[in-house]
């Protein structure tokens, strides 16, 4: 071996020596550190960002309704579900284009649940009026085709007694309201009588166009069909204290704000809202349903 080594030229031992030194080249102990770069056209991609803790919103305070201070004092009125300010109105013996005045509705059609509403003159002692009894003093209680007894002629003469203290200005106001001259709203009998949870006002029959009449002095203050289940119908303000409605009319004679007497044809019975032909009338004292009966003429 030594013996060929020796006899090896000069310059393949050179070449020898200088490939080992490529190799060594060839395969580096440490890599060159690697750069990531984007292809061209394509936009780096930058980290998102963690979202931020989400902060819960405020809770507004519910609104109050208009006139909630009113609440619970005499003379106003919270408003229900499936009230209107007709309805209003009727069950507290008012005009509904005064409630609409006293609490200034633009639009009688858009009152809301929860409202407290004026429903009594502001002039008026609402504390002194709702402590008034609202059964009739001078009602009489009779059937309805009773004729006045003979006798009563011959009652004797009353004794006069002491005049009482004059009562506060509202009530005194109201004082002589008592004192209507009523009659019968239409010819026909009573089919229905006076019930104050099923039938708070008097049935009558009789046919389509039947004339019917208004029972006392007063004012019309509705005249209309709005009303669920009173079908075309006509209230009467007779006063401060009294009111009167007549339903399930086939056509109506008057119109708001229109006075009329007693007597007077105000509408024609008929079947509107109703299962057959008919007049519902009620009288309403400071809005509350009593039995037209008591006071009525005897036939």
């Amino acid at each position: 071996m030594q013996a060929n080594l020796t006899k090896t030229p000069a310059s393949l031992l050179m070449m020898i020596a200088l490939s080992a030194v490529l190799a060594g080249c060839a395969s580096p102990r440490h890599r060159a550190p690697v750069e990531d770069r984007p292809v061209s056209g394509q936009a780096r991609a930058v980290p998102t960002p963690a979202p931020a803790p989400a902060v819960a919103a405020p809770v507004a305070e519910p609104k109050p309704a208009p006139g909630a201070e009113n609440e619970g004092k005499p003379g106003y009125y919270t408003v229900k579900p499936g009230d209107t300010l007709i309805r209003i109105a009727l069950e507290n013996g008012q005009n509904w284009r005064d409630i609409s005045r006293w609490n200034a509705v633009d639009n009688p059609n858009r009152i809301e649940v929860g409202q407290v509403l004026r429903v009594m003159p502001p002039s008026m002692d609402a504390g002194a009026v709702s402590t008034r009894p609202v059964a009739a003093a001078k009602v009489e209680s009779r059937p309805l085709d009773s004729r006045p007894a003979a006798a009563a002629a011959s009652a004797p003469s009353a004794v006069p007694v002491p005049a009482a203290a004059p009562a506060p200005t509202a009530v005194a106001a109201a004082g002589g309201d008592d004192d209507l001259v009523w009659g019968w709203p239409a010819a026909g009998s009573v089919t229905t009588g006076f019930d104050e949870q099923k039938n708070k006002g008097l049935a009558f029959g009789g046919r389509s166009g039947d004339p019917v009449l208004a029972a006392a002095d007063g004012r019309v203050v509705y005249a209309g069909s709005g009303l669920r289940g009173y079908g075309n119908l006509v209230i009467i303000k007779h006063n401060a204290t009294y009111l009167t409605a007549y339903a399930h009319n086939q056509a109506l004679l008057v119109k708001e704000d229109q006075a009329v007497r007693k007597g007077q044809k105000i509408a024609e019975m008929g079947s509107s809202d109703a299962d057959q032909v008919k007049l519902h009338f009620e009288v309403r004292k400071q809005g509350k349903p009593i039995d037209p009966a008591k006071l009525l003429p005897s036939r």
